[in-house]
């Protein structure tokens, strides 16, 4: 079945004109709003192309980092969970999202108070579900996730982001039902021994969030020896222009919710 690639739908959310004033853990300048629009479109377009049914959300303008809509919920195939943000000024997120999953979803559950956790954190494969400890999920959003997911043939692993990295997806994602690809930095905690991995090449760390959306690897442009290495691998690679998001942290993984 290949549950944690095998899609028919997505749900984004258009950026608002506040996005300029999203978090960034590295401030390396503002985004082009104009251009991060262009971007999503086509990002909405490769997701199609995959073969995604997409529920676009109106832009937030009171949410400037809103449109990477996967930090609020984690979406299976049978149940999704509304998250608790580590970030406090993206929790008002979560309320605005919860009626459309109501809508989308018969199981929903959430994380509540101490919790913390992002999506953006967490890594479905076909055999468990990896949550990362990072500045933005703690050890109760771990603990609330597992007991939560206990009673649905869901086996949740505690790993640890390293402290240079936001969260835990930064750095890696999803090929196939045994494979992942990620930076050196985050092989070498030892959390992927279980997989094969595939490393970005050096210099080209941001090419690890991606995404695998059916047949499809959903790839940020610019990487061009880490592309050609994942292509030699096999792989059916759509790639999208992740130029303005990534100043604010963004990758392919964020601006979605998949099931």
């Amino acid at each position: 079945m290949h549950r944690s690639y095998r899609f028919s739908h997505a749900i984004t959310r258009l950026p608002s004109e506040s996005v300029v004033n999203g978090l960034r853990f590295d401030d390396i300048g503002n985004p082009n709003f104009e251009q991060m629009l262009l971007d999503h479109e086509d990002y909405s377009l490769a997701l199609r192309e995959a073969g995604a049914e997409i529920i676009q959300l109106p832009p937030l303008q009171s949410f400037p980092d809103s449109t990477f809509v996967e930090d609020t919920v984690l979406c299976l195939s049978n149940l999704a969970i509304l998250m608790r943000p580590g970030a406090p000024s993206r929790t008002g997120e979560v309320t605005e999202i919860e009626s459309t999953i109501k809508e989308l979803f018969d199981n929903v559950l959430r994380i509540e108070k101490p919790g913390l956790i992002e999506a953006g954190d967490i890594l479905t494969t076909e055999t468990e579900v990896l949550v990362g400890r990072s500045s933005r999920t703690n050890g109760e959003g771990v603990k609330q996730l597992a007991q939560l997911l206990s009673d649905w043939d869901y086996s949740v692993r505690e790993v640890f982001t390293p402290e240079d990295i936001l969260h835990f997806k930064t750095d890696c994602s999803l090929l196939d039902a045994e494979t992942i690809l990620c930076t050196k930095r985050l092989e070498a905690t030892g959390c992927f021994s279980k997989y094969n991995v595939i490393n970005t090449c050096d210099g080209e760390e941001a090419a690890a969030n991606a995404i695998r959306y059916n047949d499809f690897v959903i790839f940020p442009t610019g990487f061009p020896r880490t592309l050609e290495k994942l292509q030699k691998a096999g792989y059916l690679l759509r790639e999208v222009n992740n130029s303005e998001c990534a100043k604010l942290d963004g990758g392919m993984s964020c601006l979605s919710l998949r099931f």
